[in-house]
């Protein structure tokens, strides 16, 4: 008799930075969400599909939980809770090293009433930034304020204790049929995944505040007869200073950027990429409800 199969979806919730993108990308075994290391860099809910045995497991990389104070930060804070209350099982992110933040109890304050009765699990992360005596310490305090159904101990950057816990998972989800085709890794338009990168390239270059107030949108995306893909993509930000800054000297970091996206998108397209760029300034995007739709977040959101 075979397995029954089984699917469902699995919330990753926590505070920004708090190693998400990182293991849902370990879990998945690919690229999908964009890892950096500056806050909030997880725009919209990028779903990552593993496979574990008969078990499909689908995961939602939110956005960091914190304290919004713009129309962008609210949007993204909707988004995350929103992840954790359509999920089958949710999973708290919480760094060893910072144990219970002002961040980290905010949210444990809102999950019995946002996770919708979906099973909880803590997962302690950067295990190896921390002694076995603060481990087990944090452990009884969150399982003490906070009825975990199991909790595990994992570095996704390094893998250690990832595979026990996808396994769990695994055991967890509902029976019933796969969601997606088995080959299938993300279910986020490639068309915002080649943003996605391009948009963790500029990140990563930049090291000033600007990040969060330029967005990267792909405007068009043409196959060629050589199987190649030729990629139009659109960089805004809100003020001239800014575009300066995105293009450099004599357009080094702009290029410097083009050709880290490109290298990227042909490693995750497993094909040929031509990739434009364009800077425009655009002084009132935070307030645009299209540039909202493109990083799949909802404008109204964002309401006060």
């Amino acid at each position: 008799m075979t397995e029954a199969t089984r699917a469902g979806f699995i919330a990753l919730i926590g505070e920004p930075n708090a190693g998400k993108s990182t293991l849902l990308n370990r879990m998945v075994g690919a690229k999908v969400s964009i890892v950096t290391h500056k806050v909030q860099t997880t725009r919209a809910r990028i779903r990552g599909v593993a496979m574990e045995g008969q078990a499909q497991l689908v995961f939602v990389d939110t956005p960091g939980l914190f304290r919004p104070r713009r129309r962008l930060d609210r949007a993204m804070v909707a988004a995350a809770w929103s992840g954790a209350s359509d999920a089958d099982i949710v999973v708290l992110l919480v760094e060893a090293h910072r144990g219970i933040t002002e961040g980290v109890s905010a949210i444990m304050d809102g999950l019995a009433e946002r996770t919708a009765g979906a099973p909880v699990v803590l997962a302690i992360n950067k295990i190896d930034r921390v002694k076995s005596d603060v481990l087990l310490g944090l452990t009884k305090e969150l399982n003490d304020r906070f009825a975990f159904e199991e909790t595990f101990m994992i570095s996704a950057e390094k893998g250690h204790g990832v595979d026990a816990l996808r396994q769990w998972l695994a055991g967890k989800v509902p029976e019933g049929p796969w969601l997606y085709p088995e080959d299938q890794l993300a279910d986020a338009p490639m068309r915002q995944i080649a943003a996605e990168i391009t948009r963790e390239k500029l990140t990563l270059r930049l090291h000033q505040e600007l990040p969060y107030q330029m967005t990267v949108e792909t405007e068009n995306w043409e196959e060629q007869k050589d199987g190649s893909a030729r990629i139009e993509q659109l960089i805004y930000v809100i003020r001239d200073g800014h575009k300066g800054i995105v293009l450099g000297a004599k357009g080094e970091t702009i290029k410097a950027v083009g050709k880290a996206a490109r290298e990227e998108l042909v490693e995750f397209l497993g094909r040929k990429v031509h990739l434009f760029l364009q800077v425009k300034v655009r002084p009132g995007w935070l307030e645009e409800s299209e540039r909202y739709s493109e990083m799949g977040l909802d404008f109204k959101d964002g309401n006060e």
